[in-house]
């Protein structure tokens, strides 16, 4: 649309009113043309937007050193959650606080990336937090501290939530 507008603002001002006609003659194929160029410019800068997504994915987080934790709440649980916070040897990793959509989401069996981030390579600690309420009403706390080893490849670790306790393991 733009290249039209460039198109007519030229032949505007380069012809007067020959530039008039030459702008009417433009016909619903030219409009057509324009229109399929405009989609495949976005669809290149979508395309350019997620490859510069991964190349900065793989710059901020290589492979030996990332970690990755996903949360998911276990089936038929009945329980809401609230909030997850998420400590790597001693220093807050991530909190988050969920929303209606969120929680609607894990429950319908949604895993959620909460963390990605940099660890040395050997044995280090995660706490995990866990706030929502029960279906009776009561207040709902849980915490959790597992170690895991870090290798050279990177690490991803699944959080399993249920209303009896906490389910960490390799994905």
């Amino acid at each position: 649309m733009l290249t039209f507008l460039r198109i007519v603002m030229i032949a505007l001002l380069v012809g007067g009113p020959a530039g008039v006609s030459v702008a009417q003659e433009l016909s619903g194929d030219d409009m057509r043309s324009l229109d399929d160029q405009v989609q495949e410019i976005k669809s290149d800068v979508l395309s350019i937007a997620s490859e510069l997504n991964n190349l900065e994915e793989r710059l901020l987080y290589p492979s030996n050193t990332q970690v990755a934790v996903f949360i998911a709440i276990a089936r038929d649980e009945t329980f809401r959650l609230d909030a997850v916070q998420i400590e790597i040897d001693g220093e807050l990793a991530a909190h988050h606080i969920y929303s209606f959509n969120e929680l609607e989401a894990l429950k319908k069996g949604g895993v959620q990336r909460i963390y990605t981030g940099n660890v040395t390579t050997g044995e280090h600690q995660m706490s995990i937090a866990v706030i929502g309420k029960l279906k009776n009403g009561d207040d709902f706390t849980q915490s959790d501290t597992i170690a895991f080893a870090k290798k050279v490849e990177p690490k991803i670790l699944g959080v399993t939530l249920t209303g009896s306790g906490i389910s960490v393991g390799d994905w």
